[in-house]
Protein backbone atom coordinates (compact mmCIF):
# COMPACT_ATOMS: atom_id res chain seq x y z
CA UNK A 1 0.00 0.00 0.00
CA UNK A 2 1.59 3.13 -1.25
CA UNK A 3 1.17 6.50 0.14
CA UNK A 4 0.83 9.81 -2.19
CA UNK A 5 -1.08 12.48 -3.06
CA UNK A 6 -1.93 14.08 0.35
CA UNK A 7 -3.95 17.41 0.91
CA UNK A 8 -5.65 19.00 3.38
CA UNK A 9 -9.24 20.96 3.97
CA UNK A 10 -11.14 21.99 6.74
CA UNK A 11 -14.32 19.85 6.97
CA UNK A 12 -18.15 20.95 8.45
CA UNK A 13 -17.03 19.27 11.44
CA UNK A 14 -13.80 21.27 11.99
CA UNK A 15 -11.69 17.93 11.34
CA UNK A 16 -8.17 19.11 9.79
CA UNK A 17 -8.15 16.62 6.14
CA UNK A 18 -4.88 14.62 5.16
CA UNK A 19 -6.16 12.20 2.97
CA UNK A 20 -4.07 9.50 1.58
CA UNK A 21 -4.09 7.33 -1.61
CA UNK A 22 -2.82 3.40 -0.92
CA UNK A 23 -1.76 0.62 -3.47
CA UNK A 24 -2.02 -2.55 -2.24
CA UNK A 25 -0.51 -4.89 -4.84
CA UNK A 26 -2.87 -4.20 -7.79
CA UNK A 27 -6.03 -2.32 -5.70
CA UNK A 28 -5.71 1.46 -5.82
CA UNK A 29 -7.54 3.66 -3.30
CA UNK A 30 -7.22 7.52 -4.82
CA UNK A 31 -8.89 11.19 -3.81
CA UNK A 32 -9.49 10.33 -0.50
CA UNK A 33 -11.49 13.28 1.31
CA UNK A 34 -14.07 13.91 4.33
CA UNK A 35 -16.93 15.60 4.82
CA UNK A 36 -18.26 15.60 8.38
CA UNK A 37 -18.16 11.63 9.73
CA UNK A 38 -18.04 10.25 5.94
CA UNK A 39 -14.79 9.47 4.16
CA UNK A 40 -15.04 9.23 0.38
CA UNK A 41 -12.76 7.59 -1.81
CA UNK A 42 -12.34 5.57 -5.34
CA UNK A 43 -11.13 2.24 -5.47
CA UNK A 44 -10.01 0.25 -8.77
CA UNK A 45 -8.93 -3.38 -8.88
CA UNK A 46 -7.80 -6.21 -11.81
CA UNK A 47 -9.47 -9.51 -12.24
CA UNK A 48 -11.90 -9.48 -9.88
CA UNK A 49 -14.86 -12.51 -10.36
CA UNK A 50 -17.74 -13.18 -9.06
CA UNK A 51 -18.80 -17.23 -10.36
CA UNK A 52 -22.46 -19.13 -9.99
CA UNK A 53 -20.72 -22.04 -11.31
CA UNK A 54 -17.81 -24.20 -9.57
CA UNK A 55 -16.16 -22.91 -7.11
CA UNK A 56 -19.14 -20.24 -6.97
CA UNK A 57 -17.47 -17.86 -4.85
CA UNK A 58 -16.25 -14.11 -5.12
CA UNK A 59 -13.06 -12.04 -4.82
CA UNK A 60 -13.46 -8.77 -2.36
CA UNK A 61 -10.99 -6.16 -1.07
CA UNK A 62 -11.52 -5.62 2.62
CA UNK A 63 -11.18 -1.63 3.05
CA UNK A 64 -10.70 -0.29 6.81
CA UNK A 65 -9.52 3.16 7.76
CA UNK A 66 -7.08 4.19 10.39
CA UNK A 67 -7.03 7.80 12.18
CA UNK A 68 -4.74 10.06 13.76
CA UNK A 69 -5.39 12.75 16.24
CA UNK A 70 -3.06 15.56 15.13
CA UNK A 71 -2.54 16.70 19.38
CA UNK A 72 -1.32 13.34 20.14
CA UNK A 73 -0.02 11.93 16.94
CA UNK A 74 -1.07 8.31 17.82
CA UNK A 75 -3.10 6.07 14.65
CA UNK A 76 -6.73 4.58 15.80
CA UNK A 77 -8.37 2.14 14.37
CA UNK A 78 -11.89 3.82 12.77
CA UNK A 79 -15.22 1.96 13.62
CA UNK A 80 -17.52 2.18 10.78
CA UNK A 81 -20.97 3.35 11.10
CA UNK A 82 -23.61 0.22 10.85
CA UNK A 83 -25.48 2.01 7.85
CA UNK A 84 -24.69 5.04 5.53
CA UNK A 85 -22.07 3.41 3.23
CA UNK A 86 -22.54 3.53 -0.90
CA UNK A 87 -20.85 2.56 -3.45
CA UNK A 88 -21.19 2.51 -7.38
CA UNK A 89 -21.87 0.03 -9.91
CA UNK A 90 -20.77 -2.76 -10.34
CA UNK A 91 -20.01 -2.98 -6.78
CA UNK A 92 -22.11 -3.91 -3.21
CA UNK A 93 -20.64 -3.10 0.24
CA UNK A 94 -20.79 -5.93 2.82
CA UNK A 95 -20.68 -4.45 6.59
CA UNK A 96 -19.51 -6.91 9.43
CA UNK A 97 -20.71 -7.42 13.11
CA UNK A 98 -17.62 -5.46 14.72
CA UNK A 99 -18.20 -2.18 12.57
CA UNK A 100 -14.02 -2.38 11.74
CA UNK A 101 -14.18 -2.12 8.17
CA UNK A 102 -16.92 -3.54 5.17
CA UNK A 103 -15.92 -5.71 2.16
CA UNK A 104 -16.20 -3.96 -0.93
CA UNK A 105 -17.25 -7.12 -4.09
CA UNK A 106 -19.13 -7.09 -7.14
CA UNK A 107 -22.93 -7.00 -6.77
CA UNK A 108 -23.65 -9.62 -9.44
CA UNK A 109 -22.03 -12.46 -11.42
CA UNK A 110 -19.43 -11.52 -13.60
CA UNK A 111 -15.26 -11.23 -14.17
CA UNK A 112 -12.54 -8.44 -14.95
CA UNK A 113 -11.43 -5.36 -13.83
CA UNK A 114 -12.72 -2.77 -11.63
CA UNK A 115 -12.16 0.86 -12.67
CA UNK A 116 -11.86 3.34 -10.84
CA UNK A 117 -15.28 3.51 -8.78
CA UNK A 118 -16.72 5.99 -5.71
CA UNK A 119 -16.74 4.53 -2.76
CA UNK A 120 -18.41 6.36 0.75
CA UNK A 121 -18.55 5.37 4.11
CA UNK A 122 -20.01 6.37 7.26
CA UNK A 123 -17.02 6.84 10.61
CA UNK A 124 -18.21 6.65 14.15
CA UNK A 125 -16.26 9.16 15.22
CA UNK A 126 -16.26 12.37 17.17
CA UNK A 127 -15.78 16.08 15.81
CA UNK A 128 -11.46 16.56 15.90
CA UNK A 129 -8.58 17.14 14.22
CA UNK A 130 -7.47 13.92 12.41
CA UNK A 131 -5.03 12.95 9.52
CA UNK A 132 -6.63 9.78 7.57
CA UNK A 133 -5.54 6.53 6.05
CA UNK A 134 -7.81 3.91 3.98
CA UNK A 135 -6.22 0.74 3.43
CA UNK A 136 -7.26 -2.17 0.88
CA UNK A 137 -6.46 -6.05 1.44
CA UNK A 138 -7.46 -8.35 -1.33
CA UNK A 139 -9.99 -11.22 -0.32
CA UNK A 140 -10.72 -14.32 -1.80
CA UNK A 141 -14.76 -15.73 -0.14
CA UNK A 142 -14.40 -19.19 0.83
CA UNK A 143 -18.01 -20.48 0.91
CA UNK A 144 -19.85 -22.78 3.33
CA UNK A 145 -19.44 -26.39 2.97
CA UNK A 146 -17.95 -29.56 3.84
CA UNK A 147 -14.20 -30.62 2.89
CA UNK A 148 -11.98 -33.37 3.60
CA UNK A 149 -8.48 -33.61 5.15
CA UNK A 150 -5.67 -35.77 5.05
CA UNK A 151 -3.69 -37.43 2.06
CA UNK A 152 -2.47 -40.16 3.62
CA UNK A 153 1.10 -40.14 2.84
CA UNK A 154 2.16 -36.15 4.21
CA UNK A 155 4.10 -36.09 7.27
CA UNK A 156 1.94 -36.53 10.02
CA UNK A 157 -1.50 -36.15 7.70
CA UNK A 158 -4.55 -36.04 9.65
CA UNK A 159 -6.71 -39.13 9.25
CA UNK A 160 -8.92 -39.05 5.97
CA UNK A 161 -12.02 -37.82 6.98
CA UNK A 162 -14.46 -34.86 6.33
CA UNK A 163 -14.97 -31.89 7.81
CA UNK A 164 -18.78 -30.92 7.98
CA UNK A 165 -21.89 -29.57 9.92
CA UNK A 166 -21.89 -32.19 12.72
CA UNK A 167 -18.00 -31.55 13.66
CA UNK A 168 -18.05 -28.01 13.22
CA UNK A 169 -21.11 -27.97 15.96
CA UNK A 170 -20.03 -30.99 17.87
CA UNK A 171 -16.29 -31.31 17.77
CA UNK A 172 -13.80 -33.84 16.94
CA UNK A 173 -12.12 -36.50 19.15
CA UNK A 174 -8.56 -37.18 18.93
CA UNK A 175 -9.26 -40.64 17.81
CA UNK A 176 -11.13 -39.08 15.30
CA UNK A 177 -8.88 -36.66 13.75
CA UNK A 178 -5.81 -38.51 14.71
CA UNK A 179 -4.74 -39.24 17.97
CA UNK A 180 -1.01 -39.58 17.72
CA UNK A 181 -1.02 -35.94 16.21
CA UNK A 182 -3.59 -33.66 17.47
CA UNK A 183 -5.20 -33.15 20.61
CA UNK A 184 -9.51 -33.10 20.52
CA UNK A 185 -10.97 -30.44 18.26
CA UNK A 186 -13.90 -28.79 19.91
CA UNK A 187 -16.74 -26.70 18.31
CA UNK A 188 -15.15 -23.37 18.90
CA UNK A 189 -12.46 -24.16 16.93
CA UNK A 190 -12.73 -23.05 13.57
CA UNK A 191 -12.50 -25.75 11.21
CA UNK A 192 -13.16 -24.46 7.82
CA UNK A 193 -16.80 -25.42 7.12
CA UNK A 194 -18.44 -22.17 7.67
CA UNK A 195 -17.91 -19.24 5.27
CA UNK A 196 -14.78 -17.22 5.61
CA UNK A 197 -12.69 -14.47 3.69
CA UNK A 198 -9.09 -15.50 3.22
CA UNK A 199 -6.15 -12.70 2.18
CA UNK A 200 -5.76 -13.85 -1.53
CA UNK A 201 -1.72 -12.72 -1.10
CA UNK A 202 0.29 -13.24 1.30
CA UNK A 203 1.34 -10.32 3.55
CA UNK A 204 3.97 -8.01 1.43
CA UNK A 205 6.77 -5.78 2.43
CA UNK A 206 4.78 -2.73 1.45
CA UNK A 207 1.86 -4.04 3.51
CA UNK A 208 3.72 -4.26 6.51
CA UNK A 209 5.55 -1.43 5.99
CA UNK A 210 2.53 0.43 6.03
CA UNK A 211 1.71 -1.27 9.08
CA UNK A 212 5.04 0.18 10.72
CA UNK A 213 4.24 3.29 9.57
CA UNK A 214 0.73 4.07 11.73
CA UNK A 215 3.15 2.44 14.93
CA UNK A 216 4.36 4.33 17.83
CA UNK A 217 8.12 3.81 18.29
CA UNK A 218 7.91 1.49 21.36
CA UNK A 219 5.58 -0.64 19.12
CA UNK A 220 7.77 -0.19 16.50
CA UNK A 221 10.67 -1.86 18.24
CA UNK A 222 9.26 -4.84 18.63
CA UNK A 223 7.73 -5.43 15.39
CA UNK A 224 11.55 -4.59 13.33
CA UNK A 225 14.81 -6.08 14.03
CA UNK A 226 16.76 -3.22 13.71
CA UNK A 227 16.43 -0.07 16.24
CA UNK A 228 14.23 2.67 14.70
CA UNK A 229 16.72 4.75 15.48
CA UNK A 230 18.81 3.60 12.81
CA UNK A 231 20.37 5.17 10.35
CA UNK A 232 18.58 5.92 6.82
CA UNK A 233 18.97 2.66 4.85
CA UNK A 234 19.39 0.52 7.25
CA UNK A 235 17.66 -3.08 6.62
CA UNK A 236 14.97 -3.29 9.22
CA UNK A 237 14.71 -7.23 9.99
CA UNK A 238 18.62 -8.15 9.83
CA UNK A 239 22.11 -6.50 10.18
CA UNK A 240 24.34 -5.47 7.49
CA UNK A 241 24.24 -3.15 4.46
CA UNK A 242 23.60 -6.04 2.08
CA UNK A 243 20.36 -7.28 0.60
CA UNK A 244 19.24 -10.32 2.28
CA UNK A 245 16.62 -13.12 1.48
CA UNK A 246 14.84 -10.43 -0.82
CA UNK A 247 13.63 -8.50 1.99
CA UNK A 248 13.80 -4.82 0.94
CA UNK A 249 12.32 -3.33 4.20
CA UNK A 250 14.51 -0.62 5.38
CA UNK A 251 14.16 3.08 7.12
CA UNK A 252 13.45 5.32 5.49
CA UNK A 253 13.26 8.50 8.19
CA UNK A 254 14.94 7.28 11.49
CA UNK A 255 12.92 7.84 14.95
CA UNK A 256 14.20 9.75 17.35
CA UNK A 257 14.94 10.08 21.14
CA UNK A 258 12.32 6.96 21.78
CA UNK A 259 9.13 9.10 20.82
CA UNK A 260 9.04 9.64 16.81
CA UNK A 261 8.95 6.87 15.37
CA UNK A 262 10.52 5.68 11.90
CA UNK A 263 9.37 5.85 8.55
CA UNK A 264 9.54 2.48 6.59
CA UNK A 265 9.95 1.40 2.84
CA UNK A 266 11.27 -0.43 0.63
CA UNK A 267 14.33 -0.57 -0.73
CA UNK A 268 15.82 -3.80 -2.16
CA UNK A 269 17.83 -1.97 -4.52
CA UNK A 270 19.59 0.68 -2.71
CA UNK A 271 19.12 4.42 -2.78
CA UNK A 272 16.02 5.78 -3.64
CA UNK A 273 13.75 4.17 -1.33
CA UNK A 274 10.02 3.02 -2.55
CA UNK A 275 11.37 3.18 -6.26
CA UNK A 276 9.70 0.98 -8.58
CA UNK A 277 11.95 -1.80 -8.52
CA UNK A 278 12.35 -2.09 -4.84
CA UNK A 279 10.57 -5.07 -4.15
CA UNK A 280 7.24 -3.46 -2.60
CA UNK A 281 5.18 -6.24 -3.74
CA UNK A 282 7.35 -9.19 -2.42
CA UNK A 283 6.24 -11.77 -0.05
CA UNK A 284 7.04 -10.48 3.84
CA UNK A 285 9.45 -12.79 5.19
CA UNK A 286 11.84 -13.03 8.11
CA UNK A 287 8.65 -12.99 10.37
CA UNK A 288 7.84 -14.48 13.53
CA UNK A 289 4.61 -15.34 15.08
CA UNK A 290 4.20 -12.27 16.92
CA UNK A 291 4.58 -10.22 14.18
CA UNK A 292 1.82 -11.98 11.94
CA UNK A 293 0.01 -11.60 15.22
CA UNK A 294 0.25 -8.08 15.56
CA UNK A 295 -0.56 -7.13 11.60
CA UNK A 296 -3.68 -9.55 11.41
CA UNK A 297 -4.82 -8.01 14.33
CA UNK A 298 -3.60 -4.02 13.60
CA UNK A 299 -5.44 -4.92 10.18
CA UNK A 300 -9.19 -6.68 11.99
CA UNK A 301 -7.94 -9.72 10.59
CA UNK A 302 -7.61 -13.02 12.71
CA UNK A 303 -5.03 -15.74 11.90
CA UNK A 304 -5.93 -19.10 10.07
CA UNK A 305 -5.97 -22.59 11.44
CA UNK A 306 -4.17 -25.73 9.56
CA UNK A 307 -7.92 -26.97 9.34
CA UNK A 308 -8.90 -23.59 7.38
CA UNK A 309 -5.66 -23.84 5.23
CA UNK A 310 -6.55 -27.60 4.04
CA UNK A 311 -10.27 -25.99 3.60
CA UNK A 312 -8.50 -23.22 1.25
CA UNK A 313 -6.44 -25.50 -0.52
CA UNK A 314 -8.58 -28.27 -1.32
CA UNK A 315 -12.13 -27.07 -1.42
CA UNK A 316 -14.78 -29.55 -1.73
CA UNK A 317 -12.82 -31.97 -3.98
CA UNK A 318 -11.80 -35.62 -3.24
CA UNK A 319 -7.78 -35.54 -1.73
CA UNK A 320 -5.16 -36.62 -3.85
CA UNK A 321 -2.48 -38.67 -2.50
CA UNK A 322 0.51 -36.24 -1.88
CA UNK A 323 -0.85 -32.89 -3.73
CA UNK A 324 -0.28 -29.60 -3.57
CA UNK A 325 -2.61 -26.68 -3.48
CA UNK A 326 -3.35 -26.16 -7.03
CA UNK A 327 -4.90 -29.91 -6.82
CA UNK A 328 -2.26 -31.86 -8.09
CA UNK A 329 1.44 -33.96 -7.69
CA UNK A 330 2.58 -32.12 -10.46
CA UNK A 331 5.04 -29.32 -9.73
CA UNK A 332 7.11 -26.70 -11.78
CA UNK A 333 10.24 -25.33 -10.04
CA UNK A 334 10.49 -21.35 -9.76
CA UNK A 335 14.09 -20.06 -8.53
CA UNK A 336 14.12 -16.73 -6.89
CA UNK A 337 17.27 -16.12 -8.58
CA UNK A 338 15.96 -16.44 -12.33
CA UNK A 339 13.56 -14.19 -12.73
CA UNK A 340 12.30 -11.51 -15.07
CA UNK A 341 11.93 -7.92 -14.18
CA UNK A 342 13.18 -8.90 -10.48
CA UNK A 343 12.12 -6.56 -7.62
CA UNK A 344 9.33 -4.67 -10.04
CA UNK A 345 6.13 -4.35 -9.92
CA UNK A 346 5.60 -6.99 -12.64
CA UNK A 347 8.04 -9.60 -11.56
CA UNK A 348 7.86 -12.93 -12.94
CA UNK A 349 9.60 -16.25 -13.43
CA UNK A 350 11.04 -16.79 -16.50
CA UNK A 351 10.94 -20.54 -16.14
CA UNK A 352 8.78 -21.94 -19.20
CA UNK A 353 4.83 -21.74 -17.86
CA UNK A 354 3.67 -25.57 -17.01
CA UNK A 355 1.83 -27.05 -14.52
CA UNK A 356 2.12 -26.83 -10.45
CA UNK A 357 4.27 -23.19 -10.98
CA UNK A 358 5.80 -22.94 -7.16
CA UNK A 359 8.69 -20.70 -5.69
CA UNK A 360 10.10 -23.92 -3.69
CA UNK A 361 12.54 -26.08 -3.39
CA UNK A 362 15.94 -23.81 -3.25
CA UNK A 363 18.08 -26.32 -0.62
CA UNK A 364 19.79 -23.39 0.39
CA UNK A 365 20.00 -21.10 3.04
CA UNK A 366 21.49 -18.07 0.76
CA UNK A 367 20.79 -14.70 1.58
CA UNK A 368 21.16 -13.98 -2.11
CA UNK A 369 17.61 -16.00 -2.39
CA UNK A 370 14.29 -15.19 -0.88
CA UNK A 371 10.67 -15.18 -1.84
CA UNK A 372 8.89 -13.24 -4.76
CA UNK A 373 6.45 -11.42 -5.54
CA UNK A 374 2.76 -12.19 -4.25
CA UNK A 375 0.87 -13.18 -7.15
CA UNK A 376 3.64 -13.71 -9.92
CA UNK A 377 2.70 -16.78 -10.89
CA UNK A 378 -0.79 -16.08 -12.26
CA UNK A 379 -1.47 -14.49 -16.05
CA UNK A 380 -4.69 -13.28 -17.67
CA UNK A 381 -4.93 -16.46 -19.00
CA UNK A 382 -3.75 -18.88 -16.43
CA UNK A 383 -5.57 -21.36 -14.80
CA UNK A 384 -5.39 -23.09 -11.21
CA UNK A 385 -2.64 -25.51 -12.60
CA UNK A 386 -0.58 -23.65 -14.60
CA UNK A 387 -0.52 -20.59 -11.94
CA UNK A 388 -0.23 -23.18 -8.66
CA UNK A 389 -3.28 -21.48 -7.51
CA UNK A 390 -5.99 -22.71 -4.37
CA UNK A 391 -9.32 -24.30 -5.17
CA UNK A 392 -10.85 -20.74 -4.52
CA UNK A 393 -8.03 -18.52 -5.69
CA UNK A 394 -6.12 -17.46 -3.13
CA UNK A 395 -2.48 -17.44 -4.22
CA UNK A 396 1.07 -19.20 -2.98
CA UNK A 397 -0.67 -21.25 -0.41
CA UNK A 398 1.93 -24.17 -1.41
CA UNK A 399 5.67 -22.75 -1.18
CA UNK A 400 6.83 -18.92 -1.32
CA UNK A 401 6.70 -18.30 1.75
CA UNK A 402 5.27 -20.67 5.19
CA UNK A 403 2.21 -19.92 6.04
CA UNK A 404 1.51 -19.26 10.00
CA UNK A 405 -1.45 -20.67 11.03
CA UNK A 406 -2.94 -22.04 14.18
CA UNK A 407 -2.85 -25.74 15.12
CA UNK A 408 -4.35 -28.90 16.47
CA UNK A 409 -1.34 -30.31 17.80
CA UNK A 410 -1.34 -28.52 20.96
CA UNK A 411 -3.95 -27.86 23.36
CA UNK A 412 -3.02 -24.28 23.23
CA UNK A 413 -3.63 -23.87 20.03
CA UNK A 414 -7.36 -25.69 19.92
CA UNK A 415 -8.34 -23.25 22.86
CA UNK A 416 -8.79 -20.70 19.67
CA UNK A 417 -12.34 -19.17 18.86
CA UNK A 418 -11.51 -17.20 16.39
CA UNK A 419 -11.74 -13.66 17.79
CA UNK A 420 -10.97 -11.09 15.23
CA UNK A 421 -8.51 -8.71 15.77
CA UNK A 422 -9.71 -5.15 16.71
CA UNK A 423 -7.51 -2.79 15.16
CA UNK A 424 -5.45 -1.98 18.45
CA UNK A 425 -2.14 -3.52 19.70
CA UNK A 426 -1.00 -3.19 23.05
CA UNK A 427 1.51 -0.27 23.93
CA UNK A 428 4.65 -2.32 22.63
CA UNK A 429 2.96 -3.63 19.65
CA UNK A 430 1.87 -7.01 20.13
CA UNK A 431 -1.54 -8.60 19.41
CA UNK A 432 -3.88 -7.60 22.17
CA UNK A 433 -6.48 -10.40 21.92
CA UNK A 434 -6.60 -12.85 24.61
CA UNK A 435 -7.73 -16.05 22.95
CA UNK A 436 -4.85 -16.07 20.77
CA UNK A 437 -1.78 -18.09 21.32
CA UNK A 438 0.20 -15.55 23.58
CA UNK A 439 2.64 -17.65 25.41
CA UNK A 440 6.41 -17.57 24.92
CA UNK A 441 6.40 -21.38 24.49
CA UNK A 442 7.21 -23.46 21.91
CA UNK A 443 3.74 -25.84 23.00
CA UNK A 444 1.79 -22.21 22.36
CA UNK A 445 -0.12 -23.98 19.26
CA UNK A 446 1.15 -22.00 16.43
CA UNK A 447 2.50 -23.86 13.47
CA UNK A 448 3.56 -23.08 9.81
CA UNK A 449 1.97 -25.24 6.38
CA UNK A 450 2.82 -25.13 3.22
CA UNK A 451 6.30 -24.78 2.57
CA UNK A 452 8.55 -22.13 1.41
CA UNK A 453 10.72 -21.07 -1.50
CA UNK A 454 13.74 -23.03 0.41
CA UNK A 455 11.53 -26.51 1.37
CA UNK A 456 11.80 -29.69 -0.89
CA UNK A 457 8.65 -30.74 -2.33
CA UNK A 458 7.08 -33.22 0.67
CA UNK A 459 6.94 -30.09 2.93
CA UNK A 460 4.81 -28.00 0.84
CA UNK A 461 1.84 -30.53 0.04
CA UNK A 462 -1.65 -29.60 1.27
CA UNK A 463 -1.70 -32.11 4.13
CA UNK A 464 1.91 -32.09 5.67
CA UNK A 465 1.77 -31.37 9.23
CA UNK A 466 5.79 -31.83 10.10
CA UNK A 467 6.04 -28.32 11.09
CA UNK A 468 3.04 -28.28 13.24
CA UNK A 469 3.97 -31.54 15.23
CA UNK A 470 7.16 -30.29 15.55
CA UNK A 471 6.24 -26.50 15.77
CA UNK A 472 9.27 -24.36 18.15
CA UNK A 473 6.32 -22.05 18.68
CA UNK A 474 7.79 -19.73 15.97
CA UNK A 475 8.56 -17.09 18.31
CA UNK A 476 11.67 -15.74 16.42
CA UNK A 477 11.88 -14.72 13.22
CA UNK A 478 12.71 -16.80 10.40
CA UNK A 479 13.81 -15.86 6.61
CA UNK A 480 11.22 -18.91 4.99
CA UNK A 481 8.01 -17.61 7.73
CA UNK A 482 5.72 -15.59 6.17
CA UNK A 483 1.59 -15.25 6.98
CA UNK A 484 -1.95 -14.03 5.34
CA UNK A 485 -5.17 -13.34 7.61
CA UNK A 486 -8.45 -14.22 7.25
CA UNK A 487 -11.84 -13.13 8.49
Amino acid sequence: MKSKNYFSKIALAIVLLFAVSTKANNVQITGTSVAGNTISFNISWENSWYASAAPANWDAVWVFVKYQDCNTKLWNHVNLNTSGHSVGSPLQVNTVSDNKGVFLRRSAVGGGNISSTAVSLSMNLPAGTYNYKVYGVEMVNIPQGDFQIGDTSSYYTYNSISINNTAQTSGLTAAAIQASYSAAVPATFPMGYNSFYCMKYEISVEQYADFLNSLTFDQQKNRVEMDPISATGTYAMYSGSTLQYRCGLSIVTPGSNGAIPAVFGSDATPGTPNSPNDGQNIAMNILSWFDVAAYLDWAALRPMTELEYEKVCRGPQTRISGEYAWGSTQVTYVNSGDLNNAFEANEMSSATVNNGMCAYGLNSASSAYGPIRVGALATGSSGRLSSGAAYYGVMEMSGNVWETVIGTYYANGTAYNGTMGDGTLTATGFANQSTWPTSNTSNNGVGIRGGSWINLAPFICTSDRYNIVNSNGYLTRSYAVGGRGVR
